[in-house]
């Protein structure tokens, strides 16, 4: 099995860490979608990251579908989404906050590295980053509500806080929300003010701190 991407694009990072969770293992092959366009489209013409071929050779793409690919293939004790509906529903309503966020980086990244400074559209830009801001707002408040950055016992005037954002183990929605955070962090300096986002803060610097995320480094 061959992953193939860039770990400082955030859906080739969720998926890598992903597998190491499941404890599947896979080879990386550390391509770039602009430096690499050529190799790249030698083994998916659609140039996406990441892309995974599985053992028998089929190319999948997006990590979403990866992700549901390798879920199917791991031990049911080490799968990382929730088989109760209730509980799936906030995990994907995390990730998806998540993702959002990491689209909206990369909008901001193109608009301000690719794109001419007399370009460049400014209420376009403005729009993005207010996007940018409504999902990490979204995880912020889910976060705080949870107390899912804070991984000591909770005060008395607060809930006991679950070891994760939805149960006492490390699952998808933790490794999605950390990652974005960095990916943002790193990406766009400044524009996201970790003092506005306390929890999601915490919350990151915890799991970033962790060996599969250290092992799996964005730079």
């Amino acid at each position: 099995m061959q992953l193939i991407g860039m770990l400082d694009s955030p859906f080739v990072r969720r998926v890598a860490i992903s597998l190491a969770m499941y404890g599947i293992p896979y080879e990386h092959r550390a391509l770039s979608v602009f430096r690499h366009f050529d190799e790249f489209a030698n083994t998916n013409p659609a140039v996406k990251a990441p892309t995974l071929i599985t053992d028998d050779g089929t190319t999948l793409t997006d990590s979403t579908l990866i992700l549901d690919y390798l879920e199917r293939m791991a031990a049911p004790e080490r799968r990382l989404m929730p088989d109760d509906l209730g509980a799936r529903a906030k995990a994907l309503h995390l990730i998806g906050f998540a993702l959002a966020a990491c689209e909206k980086t990369m909008h901001s990244v193109y608009e301000n590295m690719l794109r001419p400074e007399e370009k460049r559209h400014e209420p376009w830009l403005e729009r993005v980053q207010r996007q940018l801001h409504g999902a990490y707002g979204q995880l912020e408040a889910a976060l705080a509500a949870g107390n899912g950055g804070n991984h000591s016992e909770a005060d008395q005037s607060g809930p006991k806080c679950d070891a994760w954002l939805i149960g006492e183990r490390m699952m998808q929605p933790d490794i999605t929300v950390a990652i974005a955070w960095r990916f943002t962090q790193y990406m766009l300096p400044g524009v996201v003010d970790p003092a506005r986002y306390p929890a999601l803060a915490a919350f990151s610097a915890r799991a970033e701190a962790l060996p599969v995320f250290i092992d799996t480094p964005l730079e």
